[in-house]
């Protein structure tokens, strides 16, 4: 085609592909339309999952969002410009195989303490007022069992709060005392007269030489002591827990930054550093394992944020694969009469971009009310969730953006299979019925995905720990997906099975149920997907946790030998307490209990890994009337000294480690350590894969007290004699000893709980959703099958009662078909960690088998009955 202009003569060859364009993107526009039009009850199913979706990425990313920005509250430092303190990080690198080499990172849960003499280094930096040591012991204030607990610190250190005397004046002797006004209250204290005070000994009564106040919501009760007497207490001379450092006039944060990193120039111990924390990161001082906890609370959300990412994935496909198909004899038609395979996937694209584009919008705005109250239910204290004003819409279109960008794909794909036919192929289609069997590549991926899935499961029951739950989790995600695909050869299978028994027990409802779903495999294996996601997700989160608890609660009980137990205050017990209970008349032994953590550095599949565990420190000579971990090798009494350790017999094998041999460790607060191992035990899960003696923990810890004293006595009438002997430490209570004073980790927390529910709860209602969706959705389609029985006389109430059949045989087999799914990685993960079978609590079954039950009947009957008078209608 050529056009002239005054320029000359020119042929324009691009005008000719424009026209083309623009009559596909004209005749496509008009086609999406009218079809979201015609076909709206079909587009609302796909809506309401698709904004579900969306509501659920946006929330998951501003409570993950959150948690990253989250910082320790600055209490006990409000009144410092900078805080200097040892990094609680410690790293692991080591060299996977045929890569570079690469670095683990986890936090320590108890305190990394600097060096004294960095006070008076810090002290010199140019632009310092004052640097101060900032130490600090437990304190019980008052007697008998109703104490309170405080913090005692130095009085120079009164300044980096700041605490300022309302009354009296500053101790001056090892004797005197200030408490600040809040316990001064509480025990009607004023200067001159006397509290009682117990810090690592038996209570000792003070003069109350001033009371202090401070200005600053949120810190703790605190007793102050002259700088000698708070140092004798701590008990550790030689180095302090932090730095307070004030600054001088007009010397801004960053420039007191940058004279403390001159003046402390040797600013590493070991493979830590010591930092320089100024602003919102004071806090991190005061609470050292607060970012320990984010950090342990940040992989398992990011855990559950992609399996709800891979869930919405996975119920978008379903439910957008199923509208398409539903549409296939219309799309095929329009192939025949001269559309081209352009215009339609077009089409198809546009009407799906316009439903997820509105769907992803709504979904984004409800993601933030549906994020606030999952971040309302994590318990992070003492590190607060904020939430900036940015934060919200950045979830929201986060959500959008990935939903809308992922549902046009996923429709243009489903819609190929029509769309590449010929003209004359595509009018026979139209007329054909619907295929039973997905196609080669989709059958084939599903194959590979089962059988790495049960391959999986096999490589969890020959690993233990942290390895098999990986392992059983990757075997769940991948028999879930191979589900999805091998859909309608499941429902072949199962109609086998349950279709004999539907065609007896239903008469005609039963013969025309069992027939339906025979005759449509593609559309019974799309039902049964989101059953089984359903099933399969809750089921192995909550048999895991509780096949674990179970299985702990059985070893802690079983290891358990005391029959009394001592408790004390928040601060915990002095290390005497548990000498004065075994001098107590028929008390047969006394172990005081240490509780810290250990952190081990290993290879994972080449992979460097640092994991943390809980660990109890004990006294060997008393232990074996106390407590019994059912030791297989080596002799417990041997675990005295610093330098030696009883380790679980399943982790010993993971190490490739016996008695006699060595284990290296990094204590609480990052101190690497060489022990050698005495004892090898079995109830690892009930009382920890380590435990060591009490001395090996005590230096590495903030304060050396037991949590607890383990006491076995002659007979019941002993527990008096032990209270009595106890008497003189504030807070003691005297009681009956259980499983869970033993067990190394309580049986469940509220962090445990909110994780729960938001991985359970909100994933696991989100696929019943997608059930009800999903069921809708084939339900609306099927419109003309149900004029066709109506109009060969079939009647209402066998119509109606055909589809609670096929609404039951689908819930019947995807409980059965999740069920199995679930089993296989459950039972790996079980034999290879508890040693036992998985264990489900049946309420909880019949709770999930009953949602399940309930919504796949509303998915079904809702459109079918009310929502879809066809059915009612006697006449065509």
């Amino acid at each position: 085609m050529s056009t002239s202009t005054g320029m000359g003569t020119s042929t324009d060859t691009r005008r000719p592909h424009a026209d083309v364009r623009s009559g596909v993107r004209r005749a496509s526009a008009f086609l999406a339309r009218r079809s979201l039009r015609t076909h709206r009850r079909a587009w609302a199913a796909v809506f309401a999952a698709t904004t579900a979706a969306a509501a659920l990425i946006g929330a998951f990313a501003l409570v993950v969002g959150s948690l990253l920005l989250a910082q320790p509250p600055v209490a006990r430092h409000a009144g410092a410009d900078a805080v200097v303190a040892a990094d609680q990080k410690v790293t692991y690198t080591a060299k996977p195989w045929g890569s570079e080499p690469q670095t683990a990172t986890t936090y320590l849960s108890e305190r990394v303490r600097l060096d004294r003499s960095a006070v008076a280094k810090a002290a010199a930096a140019d632009g310092v007022a004052k640097a101060v040591a900032d130490d600090s012991v437990p304190v019980a204030v008052g007697g008998g069992a109703g104490g309170a607990s405080a913090v005692g610190r130095s009085w120079a250190s009164a300044a980096l709060t700041p605490y300022r005397l309302t009354d009296g004046h500053a101790p001056r002797t090892s004797t005197e005392v200030v408490i600040d006004s809040a316990l001064a209250a509480a025990a009607g204290s004023k200067p001159g007269s006397h509290v009682t005070l117990q810090v690592d000994e038996a209570p000792h009564p003070y003069t109350v030489s001033g009371v202090a106040d401070t200005g600053h919501r949120g810190a703790a009760p605190a007793v102050f002591f002259t700088e000698q007497r708070l140092t004798a207490l701590a008990g550790h001379p030689g180095t302090v827990d932090a730095i307070g450092v004030i600054a001088e006039k007009g010397v801004s944060a960053d420039e007191l930054r940058v004279s403390l990193d001159t003046a402390l120039p040797d600013r590493t111990r070991g493979d830590r550093e010591v930092r320089v924390l100024t602003g919102s990161e004071r806090g991190q001082a005061e609470y050292v394992d607060a970012l320990g906890t984010r950090g342990d609370l940040l992989p398992l959300l990011a855990s559950i944020a992609a399996t709800v990412l891979m869930v919405a994935l996975l119920v978008i496909a379903t439910t957008l694969s199923q509208a398409v198909h539903q549409r296939s004899g219309e799309l095929a038609l329009l192939r025949a009469v001269g559309a081209t395979p352009r215009q339609l996937r077009s089409a198809v694209g546009r009407e799906v971009s316009r439903v997820a584009c509105a769907a992803a919008v709504l979904g984004g705005i409800g993601a933030v009310p549906l994020g606030l109250l999952m971040r309302s239910l994590l318990t992070t204290d003492p590190l607060p969730l904020p939430v900036p004003v940015w934060l919200p819409f950045a979830a929201g279109a986060t959500a959008a953006v990935l939903v809308a960008a992922a549902a046009r794909p996923v429709s243009m794909l489903a819609a190929r299979s029509i769309t590449r036919l010929r003209p004359a192929a595509a009018l026979g289609a139209a007329r054909a019925p619907e295929p039973g069997e997905p196609g080669r590549l989709r059958t084939a991926a599903g194959a590979v995905l089962a059988v790495a899935g049960v391959g999986s499961a096999g490589a969890a029951t020959a690993q233990g720990g942290q390895a098999a739950a990986v392992a059983a989790s990757g075997a769940a995600t991948s028999l879930i997906i191979a589900v999805a695909l091998l859909g309608p050869w499941i429902a072949r299978v199962a109609m086998r099975v349950l279709g004999t028994p539907v065609r007896r027990v239903g008469g005609v409802s039963g013969f025309l149920a069992a027939k339906s779903a025979a005759a449509h495999h593609r559309r019974l294996g799309a039902a049964i997907t989101p059953i089984v996601l359903v099933v399969a997700f809750v089921c192995v989160q909550l048999a895991a946790a509780s096949t674990l608890e179970r299985a702990s609660d059985r070893q802690a009980a079983a290891a358990l030998r005391a029959d009394l137990v001592a408790t004390g205050p928040a601060a915990g017990l002095p290390a005497d307490a548990a000498q004065a209970v075994r001098k107590a008349p028929g008390v047969r032994a006394a172990t005081g209990v240490l509780r810290s953590s250990v952190v081990l550095a290993h290879r994972e599949m080449g992979d460097p890994k640092l994991d943390r565990f809980p660990v109890l420190g004990v006294t060997a000579d008393q232990l074996t009337g106390t407590l019994d971990p059912r030791v297989t090798a080596g002799d417990l009494a041997d675990l005295t000294g610093r330098g030696t350790v009883a380790v679980g017999k399943d982790r010993a094998a993971d190490l490739a480690i016996g008695t006699g041999d060595t284990v290296k460790l990094r204590l609480g607060d990052g101190t690497e350590v060489r022990l050698r191992v005495v004892a090898l035990y079995e109830r690892a899960l009930g009382i920890g894969e380590f435990m060591l003696p009490r001395e090996a923990l005590a230096g590495h810890v903030p304060a050396p007290r037991d949590q607890q004293i383990l006491i076995r006595t002659a007979d019941g009438g002993s527990a008096s004699a032990a209270a009595r002997a106890l008497s003189p430490y504030t807070g003691v209570q005297v009681r009956a000893a259980t499983a869970d004073d033993v067990r190394i980790a309580p049986p469940s927390s509220d962090q445990d709980d909110a994780l729960v529910i938001i991985g359970v709860g909100v994933i696991g209602g989100f696929a019943l959703l997608a059930v009800i969706s999903t069921l809708s959705l084939i339900t609306v389609g099927r419109r003309p099958e149900f004029r066709l029985l109506r109009m060969v006389g079939a009647g209402r109430r066998q119509v109606r009662r055909m589809l609670v059949l096929e609404t039951g045989l689908v819930a019947v087999a995807g409980l059965a078909v999740g069920t199995l799914v679930a089993a296989v990685p459950l039972v790996a993960f079980a034999v290879s960690t508890a040693g036992s079978v998985p264990y489900l609590p049946p309420v909880q079954y019949g709770v999930l088998a009953l949602a399940v039950t309930v919504a796949a009947g509303a998915g079904a009957m809702w459109p079918g009955s009310s929502g879809g008078r066809f059915v009612l209608k006697r006449e065509a």
